[in-house]
């Protein structure tokens, strides 16, 4: 059986502004404390001329997403936004009613920029609230407390962007099970159509790993906090659709379940990572990270900026099912042959030992994650490190 991999027609964008007001303790993201006065004009001079260089890898190919994120992006006043977005507009060929979405912070946008930015273009606002107690705000660095918290979804709600996201974070220092379901009581008042639920997790390189903070919640609290919020959730009528999503009928956030799928997206900007599919294979590339270098890089005469690398074949099953496993509803099987250009008998073994485990479910042409297998996700992802068997690689037609 020959197999044909099709570079996907539809691709997401990712563009990312680095810059914060200040780097939280616990962010292991490519964000940067923001100098006095924002190089705004710089550096999208610098994207643009980073996306006129990936041209020629995606030329033809619409765009169904664009996702502002960061640092805090809403640093970018929405005229910044507005001129941006046109500059992209010119360039690229946006799908009618793509998703456009934008990571604001409250204490770093005024009430009254968030009409602004709809009218700029912005489709979807993702606001990182992370807790609406003030003590626990302090701990985690954050520079809004839980009335700016409140402001801010008000004023985002007001706006009438086509959607909105608030993100949480729960085993705070210090938290207990009723402070973690206070915090999503105030969240769910404001009926949000998505919100995203983390865990705090020390991440290495962070000021929190090389000093972790007292009072940590222990592996039981924590379980014991994600299921009762994940419960509380699913009656406020906000299923979980993804590992760490949760959203009303229509809300999913439609350019990261082009990631959870497997498809290919464009990185522009400091730090950006990309996925390219081509008829050779499947590419990853990754922008310079400081923001100074990625300006002064994109801004020269460099005829690649970044790094470029092509995926080994024994690595895809493992990245396909890394992503497509984050999702409770799954994907079609046929999905793996036609992303990965693998035949899936080639991880039949894995697939059958994970299933026979309790972490994975086949059924009606569909491959997905058990209960079990969402709660063990790293293990079970882990399966499919193991070298693959009797893989068929795709053959480019001429």
């Amino acid at each position: 059986m020959s197999i044909t991999l099709q570079p996907p027609s539809v691709l997401s964008l990712y563009v990312h502004l680095p810059w914060c007001k200040a780097k939280c303790p616990y962010c292991d993201f490519n964000s940067h404390v923001a100098p006095a006065t924002v190089p705004v004009e710089r550096y999208t001079a610098a994207l643009l001329a980073d996306l006129e260089r990936e041209l020629p890898w995606i030329w033809g190919r619409r765009i169904g997403s664009i996702f502002f994120g960061g640092g805090t992006p809403s640093l970018f006043p929405p005229a910044a936004i507005d001129r941006l977005l046109a500059e992209l507009r010119a360039r690229l060929r946006l799908q009618p009613g793509a998703e456009i979405s934008m990571e604001a912070n409250p204490g770093a946008i005024e009430a009254a920029a968030f009409r602004a930015y709809r009218d700029a273009g912005i489709t979807r606002l993702s606001l990182g609230i992370q807790s609406f107690d003030d003590d626990l705000l302090r701990v985690l660095g954050r520079i809004h407390d839980g009335a700016a918290a409140r402001r801010a979804i008000a004023a985002a709600a007001d706006a009438a962007f086509a959607s909105f996201n608030l993100d949480l974070i729960f085993a705070l220092p210090g938290q207990d099970l009723a402070a973690a379901l206070a915090d999503l009581e105030t969240a769910l008042a404001f009926a949000p159509p998505h919100l995203s639920l983390y865990q705090l997790t020390l991440e290495a390189g962070t000021p929190f790993a090389a000093q972790p903070p007292a009072q940590m919640p222990d592996a039981d609290l924590a379980a014991d906090m994600e299921l009762a919020l994940r419960e509380r959730l699913a009656t406020a009528g906000l299923p979980r659709y993804e590992i760490s999503a949760h959203a009303r009928t229509g809300h999913a956030c439609r350019h990261n379940l082009n990631y959870w799928r497997y498809g290919d997206y464009l990185g522009i900007g400091a730090g950006a990572h990309g996925k390219i599919t081509l008829p050779d294979g499947i590419w990853r590339t990754r922008k310079p990270p400081r923001p100074e270098s990625y300006m002064a890089d994109a801004l020269a005469t460099l005829p690649q900026l970044g790094e470029r690398e092509r995926v080994a074949g024994a690595e895809l099953p493992f990245e396909f099912m890394l992503n497509a496993l984050r999702l409770p509803g799954g994907v079609p099987e046929g999905l793996f042959a036609e992303r990965t250009g693998l035949a899936l008998e080639g991880i039949l073994p894995q697939l059958l030992q994970a299933e026979a485990d309790g972490l994975l479910r086949r059924q009606d042409g569909i491959l997905r994650p058990s209960a079990c297998g969402l709660d063990f996700y790293n293990d079970l992802c882990a399966r499919f490190l193991q070298p693959v068997r009797r893989v068929q690689r795709l053959v480019p037609q001429a």
